[in-house]
């Protein structure tokens, strides 16, 4: 596992993704409810951590820096060249990944984003998978039956191309999906 990742540099990106993320929010599973956005990055880090522990050869510094980052080109002002002149190329190419290309026509967007993943390195599809665990453990209020389906499915089209990137994340995955099928 390559940790060269210290506390310090931890507490730092934290801080910057949480001003970057400040006053975003999302909606919880009860009416009314709102979380802020910076609980799903931890969780996202969270996921990573934890898939670390579990898995032999993972570059953790990659992993958990694009777990940290892995909305901020989508969601902040944040810009790439930024981006990669404080964390490197690697972690805005990424990044970048991750992101989704808003030129396309929505529904190409994630299959589009799902093969410039697969180009990357393991730990990017590894963020990938954490994303969506995340996102899979309570629809929002106001989501409707067709809106939970959809994205079930996608978490499904996700697992598939991604399952070879890491087993822990794909196991935990396909354990999400089948629990989100009863909410």
């Amino acid at each position: 596992m390559n940790n060269n990742f210290t506390i310090d540099d931890l507490q730092n990106i934290w801080q910057k993704v949480s001003i970057l993320h400040n006053g975003q929010t999302y909606g919880g599973q009860n009416k009314d409810q709102k979380i802020e956005y910076i609980n799903h990055i931890g969780s996202v880090v969270f996921e990573i951590m934890n898939a670390t522990k579990n898995t032999s050869d993972f570059n953790f510094d990659l992993a958990v820096k694009c777990a940290f980052l892995h909305d901020i080109i989508e969601d902040t002002d944040f810009s790439i060249e930024n981006l990669e002149k404080e964390y490197g190329q690697e972690v805005k190419e990424g990044v970048l990944a991750l992101t989704k290309n808003t030129n396309l026509e929505k529904k190409h967007q994630m299959i589009d984003s799902l093969e410039r993943i697969k180009a990357q390195p393991k730990e990017v599809w590894a963020v990938k998978m954490a994303d969506r665990i995340c996102n899979l453990y309570a629809p929002p209020y106001y989501w409707n039956e067709s809106k939970k389906e959809k994205y079930l499915e996608e978490a499904k089209i996700i697992l598939e191309y991604l399952k070879d990137g890491n087993d822990y994340l794909a196991k935990r995955l396909s354990e999400k999906i089948e629990a989100y099928k009863t909410k």
